[in-house]
């Protein structure tokens, strides 16, 4: 027995159309869509502090409109954690919405992931559910299920449960589930998008992937017949190191062994996975909590041609006394400038000042002036990208635990009924996995210096302030050298930024990866737009175009 789930969203603001072609491209049981990543979370706070029944993601209703006689057509239940803040004020939208069209459909949401009452400050506080929430709704016969903040795997574990009659401890099943559901979460990210080998296949526009999901938690990756993009073990591999870290991956549900997971090619576009292993979870849960932060302006003065250093150190020394009182000022010069350019763009270089403080006064007037008044007075050649506005709001993430009995987690049905969802049975405190041995290392042979990226894929994401780095070899031999190369201290060299940060490196044998996390790099997370990547999206890639001695056999 076959449980097909596929997905037709990986964030807020993702493909439109997906949710269509998903439906109309070929079989499924089961749609998923991810809405929500820590800094939506913000966004839908600063959304309802202006209208209270606000709070959840308006385009799922634009795209349900236009496909809910599709999914009903062909009997493929949607869940969706799309409900952000306020599940049930988009229950209500979609029972609505169903009503005007004329289409049967049973939607049920679930609550108690909604902690803000009990953490004063903060814009929204909500707790990390598992599945089972969704599992109940769906077993009582909800056609739409609409979650709050519950974690993006437990849109397939949920299901799965359903579907197979799992119960809480069977943890193998589990963990398997939440595998496919770590990869089906991020969408095209698993069909080629953002992967670090694009060229190997036609990734202009790739489809939305889909698991086969089997009774005993193992799986098959696909995707519909035709869609773009292409599946294999490498889009398998980068997607499942993406915003992990260790052999033991926490959830609600279960605690995930990553260092179990096999990887199989199973035909074209199509990628096995199985002999996961889950142990119980851990006694808390997770809970977000997103904060203001005070305000924060930026402006970003083009220097152009000779003395790109003076000229930097000539603004920096005009405008230091209008930002005395900012709280946190920081300089940074992007040297873009090439010697003898062609174009002017080419010859410039970029001086980007960002400015923070409680204060909007003080981001606002007394920056936006100072930089202004700066247009006849400064170096040669003086501009700006953009004037200066008046500062803007920015917010800070930080993570919280409570025990699982702290949230009351409720399946609230198409009929009104409210169905609690017990809390875990069993846990186990989170202790780390002894680190497995080491490869044998290559042969000594003839080196070149190279880019680690012609030998070596990564892919990096964020939680919180921190960042993760995933790299993986795409041989045996290539594993042997990056596993004895690649140390937590010479990925400090590569990345200078990190040097003074703890770094740990996780070894994932099965999936020939290293798994690095980097502690506060950064800062407050992503709303806090602490670094030029805010996100650490392209950390991986920064670190695969960083040069080492490769040993010629691999090159």
């Amino acid at each position: 027995m076959t449980l097909r789930i596929g997905n037709a969203s990986g964030f807020y603001g993702d493909r439109f159309d997906a949710l269509r072609e998903m439906l109309t491209g070929g079989e499924l049981d089961v749609l998923t869509g991810d809405y929500l990543a820590e800094l939506t979370m913000l966004i839908l706070g600063r959304d309802r502090l202006k209208d209270p029944a606000a709070g959840y993601a308006r385009t799922f209703l634009r795209q349900l409109e236009d496909c809910l006689g599709i999914a009903h057509e062909r009997g493929v239940r949607i869940v969706t954690n799309a409900g952000g803040l306020n599940p049930a004020g988009l229950a209500d939208s979609v029972r609505h919405l169903a009503d005007r069209l004329g289409i049967p459909v049973r939607v049920a949401h679930v609550e108690g992931d909604d902690l803000t009452a009990l953490h004063p400050g903060s814009l929204a506080a909500h707790a990390y559910l598992g599945g089972f929430g969704i599992a109940a709704c769906l077993r009582e016969g909800a056609d739409i299920v609409v979650t709050g903040r519950v974690t993006d795997a437990a849109l397939v574990t949920g299901p799965a449960a359903a579907h197979f009659g799992w119960s809480e401890t069977e943890y193998d099943r589990l963990a398997g589930a939440v595998v496919a559901g770590h990869v089906l979460e991020c969408g095209a990210q698993a069909t080629g998008g953002n992967y670090a080998f694009f060229r190997d296949g036609d990734v202009r526009r790739p489809g939305f992937p889909l698991a086969e999901l089997h009774e005993d938690g193992s799986c098959v990756i696909t995707k519909h017949s035709g869609t773009g993009g292409f599946v294999d073990v490498g889009t398998i591999t980068a997607q499942l190191l993406y915003e992990t870290a260790g052999a033991r991956y926490p959830g609600p549900d279960v605690t995930t062994r990553l260092d179990t997971v096999r990887l199989g090619q199973d035909g074209p576009d199509r990628v096995r996975i199985d002999g996961v292993r889950g142990e119980a979870p851990p006694p808390t849960l997770k809970v977000g909590l997103n904060k203001l932060g005070g305000f924060r302006n930026e402006v970003v003065f083009v220097l152009t041609g000779l003395d790109i250093e003076a000229k930097a150190a000539l603004v920096r020394e005009q405008l230091e006394p209008a930002l005395g009182k900012a709280a946190d000022v920081r300089w940074e010069l992007a040297r873009t400038d090439r010697p003898d350019a062609s174009t002017e763009e080419t010859a410039s270089a970029l001086l980007r000042l960002v400015v923070r403080d409680p204060d909007q006064e003080t981001v606002g007037r007394a920056l936006s002036g100072a930089a202004v008044e700066l247009a006849l007075a400064s170096y040669p050649g003086f501009h700006v990208l953009a004037p200066p506005g008046k500062g803007s709001p920015y917010g800070v993430f930080e993570d919280v635990y409570v025990p699982h009995s702290g949230v009351d987690h409720v399946a609230v049905l198409h009929d009104g009924r409210r169905i609690p969802v017990p809390a875990a049975h069993d846990t186990a405190v989170l202790d780390a996995v002894p680190e497995p041995p080491l490869p044998e290392p290559p042969a000594p042979g003839p080196t070149r210096r190279a880019p680690l990226g012609l030998v070596a894929g990564a892919r990096s994401g964020d939680k919180g302030g921190n960042a993760n780095v995933g790299v993986w070899a795409r041989t045996d031999d290539a594993w042997r050298w990056l596993a004895h190369e690649l140390t937590a201290d010479r990925f400090r060299q590569l990345i200078p930024e990190s040097r003074e940060l703890q770094v740990t490196r996780h070894l994932l044998p099965r999936l020939r990866a290293l798994n690095f996390v980097v502690e506060g790099i950064l800062g407050a997370g992503v709303a806090a737009q602490h670094r030029f990547d805010p996100q650490a999206k392209a950390l991986g890639e920064w670190l695969r175009s960083r040069h080492l001695d490769i040993p010629e056999a691999l090159l």
